[in-house]
């Protein structure tokens, strides 16, 4: 039996250990970006939730550059709505410099209100 063998539909074939012949199949190559904590939670989400859409992403080729692109979406609502939430919360740089706990205190909360929104609206999503 030869090892490998080239099928009618143009597929090629590799004999397996148990005498039954594999297709070679491979995946597309994927561009690598840098993925940072939030295309990791959607990552995980993706797994544990939709594995349908994780591995059609991961078929296509696209996962990392879905991911990547989760990512910055998330950067970029994070830093909008923390602007927002510092302008109607009255946390300016004039607090900073009266109160610096006051300020430290009020910015962890806006972060943490921004972040919860963002994980809502972005990662936990279809």
């Amino acid at each position: 039996m030869e090892k490998h063998i080239m099928g009618e539909n143009g597929i090629s074939y590799t004999l397996g250990a148990d005498g039954l012949y594999y297709p070679d199949l491979y995946l597309p190559e994927e561009t690598e970006y840098p993925i940072g904590k939030h295309g990791m939670l959607r990552k995980t989400y993706l797994k544990e939730h939709r594995k349908g859409v994780y591995l059609e992403l991961v078929l296509a080729g696209k996962l990392n550059a879905h991911l990547h692109q989760i990512d910055e979406e998330c950067h970029q609502m994070m830093d909008g709505l923390v602007e927002q939430m510092k302008e109607q919360q009255g946390v300016t740089e004039e607090l900073k410099m009266q109160d610096q706990m006051a300020w430290v205190g009020r910015m962890n909360n806006i972060r943490a209100c921004a972040e919860e929104i963002v994980m809502k609206k972005v990662i936990y999503t279809n």
